[in-house]
């Protein structure tokens, strides 16, 4: 892996709460810059929520200018965490702008500026894998392929946490589509990550424009999924907290 360099100045810098979704800013290119901070609280809240400890190991598929890393970074034990993303100058922006190269030198995430899994041939056995508006960017080919790479990496009771958009159709086209946006039915899905041997399950937590859905191993512990909502409160009651 190529990693970046702390300390390099950053190419954008500021909040951009003007700008438009996939403008040249590392808040913008990623999502709407007024939803950086609570899209990094949707996720970082879900995974916790569903039993994410610091001693797991976190796969960020598509980690950009680390908007949900900032938060999982300090949280994960040294070297538990692994962004992979193929723009290097927002991972780079975002070291500089939101995580520090300090805490870079501490807590050793490791990234992968590509757009698949090629460069890593021993499994990685994370535990949690998340890709927040990814596969709604991904054509049919790119979004079995990650199902596929990802299903490989995860540990027997792994899971990966996505967000698609939902439509009674599905997108027939192929590549990496941006910022423009693909849609699926849920039936593909599930039928997709059945061949990839994941479990297929849609969540009830908010996004404000797309739909959470858990691609699970066999080993998944679904407790804290299945049977109501899911909740920090379900989570500190099995713990006995």
């Amino acid at each position: 892996m190529t990693q970046p360099v702390p300390g390099v100045a950053p190419k954008t810098h500021g909040l951009a709460l003007d700008m438009k979704p996939g403008d040249e800013h590392y808040r913008a290119y990623v999502g709407p810059p007024r939803d950086y901070d609570l899209v990094s609280a949707m996720v970082f809240n879900l995974l916790t929520c569903t039993g994410l400890r610091q001693h797991h190991r976190v796969l960020d598929i598509g980690c950009g200018s680390l908007r949900v890393g900032r938060l999982l970074i300090p949280y994960l034990n040294a070297g538990h965490y692994t962004g992979i993303e193929p723009n290097r100058w927002l991972v780079e922006d975002g070291i500089a702008n939101e995580v520090g190269s300090d805490l870079v030198r501490i807590k050793q995430p490791v990234f992968s500026f590509r757009d698949s899994l090629d460069e890593f041939q021993a499994p990685l056995a994370v535990d949690v894998a998340v890709a927040q508006s990814i596969f709604s960017h991904c054509g049919h080919d790119l979004l079995r392929q990650w199902l596929s790479q990802v299903s490989a990496h995860l540990a027997g009771n792994g899971a990966l946490f996505a967000t698609f958009l939902v439509s009674t159709q599905d997108f027939a086209g192929t590549g990496w589509v941006y910022p423009g946006c693909v849609k699926y039915r849920p039936e593909t899905l599930e039928e997709w990550a059945a061949e990839c041997g994941l479990r297929f399950r849609l969540l009830d937590w908010f996004h404000p424009r797309q739909q959470w859905a858990l691609f699970s191993r066999p080993g998944y512990d679904a407790s804290l999924i299945d049977g109501g909502p899911i909740s920090w409160n379900r989570l500190a009651t099995r713990e006995g907290r």
